[in-house]
């Protein structure tokens, strides 16, 4: 059985603040986006600016190996760099969902009559097959409209403007292009649902702001004319998080999506999105985040789950990286490529021909480099690096207890009234910034400065490999006492209870000893302060598994 069992099943549709599957189940949505596959992006293919978009690769390509063979190494990529393999692991993982992102281009033929690609339309066939199979919503996400919704490099705009907006050409047709989906999908079940636009109109284009409801309820409109069965889904402007657009719920079949990457992973910082599910009574979708660390991973993908927020990872591959599940080896000759995209020699035919074959065999996921790392945090899956600020986020007395609010704040989870420390070395303020996937440095970090009688709850999930083993929690805490003493009472499941001595002001790293045995599913190590303040940096979480006898 892949993905998470009984989820997968039917229809997917909005009941009120939830989503509910065919047979009536809540569902949240836990998935991965193929960013880089049929809308590759430059810099997950580690280009500068002047290869940053699909239009620009394929001129390169075509210039380095002509016409003919650059037709064939793109229909080579199409069916390497995403295939039944990959499909398979990630259900495996227990995702149960994928953002399919496409780009108008690569399915439409002729804008006017629109006329599609038939061997394309077949890829995505495949896809939704292969998804269905093991056990995977597939939501399809217009990430490069007819024209351009963004002008950026993200949607292929030929000349940095979302002429989609001003271009009547170009919204016909991708008004009829939504609507010859729905016609194609109409009755396929494992489609979760439509995505009309992804990051219409970043800032300094919203001038065209008023032109995107009535875009999205006339793409509406087209669909339900074919399709009542799949559930809407709506971005709101400047990379997804301006809702002010969101005039008047217009569908009663509609989920609101957002994006979410460097700011700070916490309820203050996604309360604008809660609060329009609360007036909107629809489900909501953080339908793009990643692109940072571990710890910071942990905190956002946690905090979703808590609060019952669907969310999507971007992306599952790409080159050279460690902040992704899937890393593609970079060809031992990529910089041939980088120079010439930058304005240096052209490499001859062979030697460009040798590189993109070797990205062609790289890409593939059994030649990929594999960080379970990075599907452990967005799981809180054990081995997992827990840093201590990022306890739950169900509420005062639930997820933590405090006897008095802390009088001071540095600005993060400041609504909790916790006391969160930062030590400084060179910065001066805390940084979840875009990273290249290095947690905080040592001397540089936040913690969480529990006193006498707070205490504070930490979820994890097991997942169940085998049912003929035994696991064993292994638990290390790393702590300081700033009063040169405290004693902390650590639970496993409100039933396991062991007292810790902490006994020195330096940073210092206690282990539980002895064994507790868990099962497979949710689990909550809680800590509380007994007597002293006492400064927490991190939970160390790992299982022992061994065979039963």
């Amino acid at each position: 059985m892949y993905g998470q069992q009984g989820e997968v099943s039917g229809f997917l549709r909005a009941d009120g603040q939830r989503l509910v599957n065919g047979e009536g189940r809540e569902v949240l949505l836990r998935g991965v986006g193929f960013g880089g596959w049929l809308l590759p992006e430059g810099y997950m293919w580690r280009f500068p600016e002047e290869g940053d978009r699909p239009r620009r690769i394929e001129r390169m390509i075509e210039q380095l190996i002509g016409k003919e063979k650059a037709a064939r190494f793109w229909h080579e990529y199409y069916n390497a760099h995403t295939a039944e393999a990959d499909i398979r692991r990630i259900a495996e993982e227990g995702f149960n969902s994928v953002r399919l992102p496409i780009n108008a281009r690569f399915l439409i033929e002729e804008e006017e009559p629109l006329r599609l690609k038939p061997e394309h339309l077949q890829l995505l066939d495949r896809m939704i097959g292969w998804c269905k199979q093991y056990g995977l919503y597939v939501i399809l996400d217009l990430h490069g409209a007819p024209g351009g919704q963004t002008g950026t490099n993200i949607d292929d705009s030929e000349r940095d403007l979302p002429e989609l907006f001003v271009n009547e050409g170009h919204r016909k047709a991708a008004v009829e292009l939504w609507a010859a989906l729905a016609e194609r999908y109409k009755d396929e079940w494992i489609v979760a649902g439509y995505d009309l636009l992804n990051e219409p109109l970043p800032e300094w284009f919203n001038g065209y702001n008023d032109r995107i409801m009535p875009l999205y309820k006339e793409m509406t409109e087209a669909i339900r004319r074919v399709d009542r069965n799949h559930m809407i889904i709506l971005e709101g402007a400047h990379w997804a998080t301006d809702w002010s657009i969101f005039d008047e719920k217009f569908d009663d079949n509609l989920m609101l999506q957002f994006h979410k990457y460097w700011n700070n992973p916490d309820q203050a910082s996604i309360q604008q999105f809660l609060d329009k599910r609360e007036e909107w009574n629809v489900p909501i979708f953080m339908g793009e985040g990643g692109e940072n660390n571990l710890e910071w991973y942990v905190g956002a993908f946690g905090m979703y789950e808590d609060l019952k927020v669907s969310w999507n990872f971007w992306t599952w591959k790409k080159i050279d990286t460690n902040n992704s599940p899937c890393s593609i080896r970079k060809p031992a000759n990529w910089q041939l490529l980088v120079d010439y995209l930058q304005g240096g020699s052209k490499p001859n035919a062979e030697e460009a021909e040798a590189v993109l074959r070797e990205f062609l065999s790289n890409m593939r996921l059994e030649n990929c480099d594999y960080y379970q790392e990075v599907v452990n945090a967005l799981f809180r899956r054990p081995p997992l690096r827990y840093p201590a600020i990022f306890y739950g986020h169900k509420g005062q007395g639930v997820s933590y207890g405090l006897q008095n609010a802390a009088k001071c704040n540095i600005g993060f989870r400041q609504e909790d009234g916790t006391d969160i420390r930062f030590i400084r070395s060179l910065r001066t303020e805390p940084n979840f910034q875009h990273g290249g996937g290095e947690p905080w440095a040592e001397e540089d970090r936040l913690l969480l400065q529990a006193h006498t009688g707070d205490w504070f709850n930490y979820e994890f999930n097991v997942y169940p490999e085998n049912s003929d083993a035994s696991k064993t929690l292994l638990l290390c805490i790393r702590a300081a006492a700033p009063e040169g003493n405290a004693k902390i009472e650590v639970t496993v499941n409100e039933r396991e209870k062991i007292t810790l001595d902490v006994v020195s002001q330096a940073w210092s790293d206690y282990e539980i000893s002895g064994e507790l045995n868990i099962g497979p599913g949710r689990h909550v190590i809680g800590i509380k302060a007994l007597d002293h303040p006492v400064q927490l940096d991190w939970l160390d979480i790992k299982v022992n598994t061994t065979l039963k006898s």
